[in-house]
This record gives C-alpha cells, sequence and structure tokens, in this order.
C-alpha cells in the first residue's frame, strides 16, 4: 500500500511500535522517513536499515522541539507530511504518596510535548492545506487505573488534545487521529505466554492500522481508533 504521503517524522522513536511504524512507512508506504528521540543511539541500526534521517530531541523542550523540525524541514527538502507522536512517560504510586515532580514530568512528556509537535507541525501543514498528525494513546487514554494516575493525566490530556485539533484542522484539510493500545505490545522483552496465544498486540499489525488511517479518503476520516487484543476486557 505505497502512501499518498511522501514524508513521515516519528517522535519518540525506539525499538518496539515507533520502529514498526517506521519500517511500515519506509517500505509498504515508500515513504522517507525521519527519526527522533532524546537517546538517538539506540536509532542507529533502524536509520541504517530505513536510510532515515535521526534527531535528538526532548519533546517536552520547546526550543528542542522548534530545532528538530528545521532539521527535517532540511532533511526532506520540505516539512514533513506525516507526524507521528510516540513519547511518554509512566509514573506508579499511590496518590498518598507519589513524588509531584515525577508527575508534573509525566504530564510534560505525554501531553505538553505533544501539544509542542503539534503545533510545529500544524503551522506547516495549514499553509499547505494537507497532512497528518497521529498520536499513540493508551488504555490509560480512557480508563484510571488505581496507582496510575499520572500516567492517566497525561494520556487523557493527550487524547483532549487529539479531539480538540482534529476538529479544528480537519476543516483544513489535515487528518488528526489518536490510536488507544488497549493492551499490552509483544516486544523480545515481553513474550506472548504458550497458554495465552495472541493476547498481546502485534506491533506489526498495530503499524498496518496506522497506515490503514493514514489512506482513508476524507469523506470518511476517523478520529480515534481502538486497537485491543481478542481477549483483552473492554
Amino acid at each position: 500500500m505505497k502512501s499518498k504521503y511522501k514524508t513521515a517524522l516519528i517522535v519518540g522513536a525506539g525499538d518496539g511500535l515507533s520502529a514498526s511504524v517506521a519500517r511500515l512507512f519506509a517500505g509498504a508506504g515508500g515513504m522517507r522517513v525521519a527519526l527522533a528521540a532524546r537517546n538517538t543511539v539506540k536509532l542507529a541500526a533502524l536509520a541504517q536499515e530505513l536510510n532515515a534521517g535521526v534527531f535528538a530531541c526532548d519533546a517536552a523542550n520547546a526550543e528542542e522541539v522548534g530545532q528538530m523540525f528545521a532539521q527535517a524541514d532540511a532533511f526532506f527538502g520540505a516539512p514533513p507530511e506525516v507526524v507521528v507522536y510516540n513519547p511518554s512517560f509512566r509514573v506508579r504510586g499511590s496518590i498518598l504518596d507519589v513524588e509531584p515532580a515525577a508527575v508534573a514530568k509525566a504530564l510534560a512528556v505525554t501531553a505538553y510535548g505533544g501539544f509542542l509537535v503539534a503545533q510545529q507541525a500544524a503551522r506547516r501543514m495549514v499553509p499547505r492545506g494537507s497532512g497528518a498528525i497521529l498520536f499513540t494513546g493508551a488504555s490509560a487514554s480512557v480508563k484510571g487505573y488505581p496507582l496510575s494516575a499520572a500516567f492517566a493525566m497525561g494520556k487523557f490530556a493527550l487524547r483532549g488534545l487529539a479531539q480538540s485539533i482534529a476538529r479544528e484542522l480537519a476543516p483544513k484539510g489535515i487528518h488528526v487521529a489518536h490510536f488507544v493500545i488497549d493492551g499490552g505490545i509483544r516486544s523480545a522483552a515481553r513474550t506472548v505466554p504458550a497458554e495465552a496465544p495472541d493476547s498481546l498486540l502485534d506491533p506489526d499489525a498495530i503499524a498496518r492500522n496506522y497506515l490503514q488511517v493514514l489512506e482513508q479518503d476524507r469523506s470518511a476520516w476517523t478520529w480515534e481508533l481502538e486497537l485491543r487484543p481478542w481477549v483483552e476486557k473492554f
């Protein structure tokens, strides 16, 4: 499925879901890809595999986000047509004693960073009248679990951002979508139990949904998609 989009910037890239998205976008999607993360050392192999651009960026720092987009503009020769926001910071602890500084960081990385990246992306896409901004959510986007208030606060806020700017930007030709990843994601460190096959989300399967949403006709855009393993409770 070669994409109508030609370039994609993936923020918060790593070796999990974002790597699957990058590979699919660059492979079947036929896009040039750029990767951004706080720690770019971990991206070396993936970047070489995909011939991708790599930029160091703290997504919660407005100046660094601006610099990252300037680097992406230069790498692609034009502003990126697709921007994916993947970062989050998880803090567990009782409301009675969780550290306020850790909660502030969770909100900054998970939600405020999403705003900074979306703002820079939108400023480039609105004049062009096209583009797509995709946000990676979680179960915590719609369900606040015990001992996980900070993560829920950040993911709820990110979902609110996505919903708001989807309504603002869709009439301007920009597709905004939020993905609720409602379940654990399979990885080398987290394998599927033999007694519960397909009980973890396959990151490659998730990525295919990202590409499919990108290819939706604008007469039938979705702003949110929930994905969960067949055994996950609603």
